[in-house]
């Protein structure tokens, strides 16, 4: 039996409702992607990986980004890519390893003032429809601020849910990292945006990724060609240019909450688009 991954990257609010979308509308062409034998989120993916796997339908998770009654109660912030980008970039200077870096960015992290984690908690809440792990193989991915330390959540880690999808949302600058047992997690994106590189062993890898402008540790491209030489065999989906305006038209913020009832229908007419050429690889 072929064993399937889905990965399922970062892209802040854009990516939750795009991805969903996305995921959506390949059902709409009779490709239901939810019978992967691995789900692996990262940042905003960790948020689609858990909703898609909580048991609702996939039209109560459309409606959830479409409808504003159902929506999650996000909290507006400006999120700028470029000043991201250099703090980041700044962080590499003269840095001796990988882990020396991702601990700079837990520093960074650490001493921005943010809402309280209390508030950032309550967000994650109100995303996820199911508050405990399902049965289902979900991974979250997020990166210990002390020790530049990746981590692999699941169900067997002893984590809530909700606190493992709070850290690997948690991006640096400009939400708290999240307690977990003591220590302080930031986002999972900070090593790479999709983590595909989890996925080794698994014949089919498709991922699902927003494009993030900013530098990280380790580039999708580099994983996945490891991946292929593995024998893996993967497929990217990347957002077309419907997204890449409305993302643009709001001043290039991934966070802003009203791209949701923008995305999530161009994701969805994208997922019909490309449903066929998927389920050529799923299957």
């Amino acid at each position: 039996m072929i064993k399937r991954a889905l990965i399922l990257g970062g892209g802040g609010v854009a990516g939750i409702s795009w991805e969903t979308g996305v995921i959506v509308g390949m059902a709409d062409a009779g490709l239901d992607v939810r019978d992967a034998d691995l789900f692996l989120g990262t940042s905003a993916g960790s948020t689609v990986a858990a909703q898609i796997t909580s048991g609702l339908t996939l039209a109560e998770l459309f409606q959830r980004q479409v409808d504003p009654a159902l929506q999650a109660r996000e909290i507006s912030v400006q999120m700028d890519m470029q000043t991201l980008g250099a703090a980041f970039a700044n962080a590499q200077q003269d840095t001796r390893n990988a882990t020396e870096l991702l601990q700079r960015i837990g520093t960074l992290a650490l001493a921005t003032p943010t809402v309280t984690e209390a508030e950032r908690r309550a967000v994650i809440v109100s995303r996820l429809p199911v508050h405990t792990w399902p049965q289902s193989r979900l991974e979250v991915i997020a990166v210990n601020a002390y020790s530049g330390e990746r981590r692999i959540f699941d169900r067997h880690s002893g984590v809530d849910l909700v606190d493992a999808v709070a850290a690997s949302c948690a991006v640096p600058g400009v939400w708290p990292p999240a307690t977990i047992d003591g220590q302080r997690y930031i986002d999972g994106g900070v090593h790479s945006n999709e983590n595909a590189d989890l996925a080794a062993g698994f014949e089919r890898v498709l991922v699902i990724t927003p494009e993030v402008p900013v530098a990280l540790l380790e580039h999708l491209e580099t994983q996945v060609a490891r991946l292929r030489q593995e024998g893996s065999r993967v497929e990217i989906v990347h957002p077309d240019e419907a997204v890449k305006g409305a993302v643009a038209a709001v001043g290039g913020n991934p966070l802003d909450p009203s791209l949701r009832e923008h995305l999530a229908p161009i994701g969805r007419a994208q997922g019909r688009r490309i449903a066929d050429q998927v389920a050529s690889f799923w299957r």
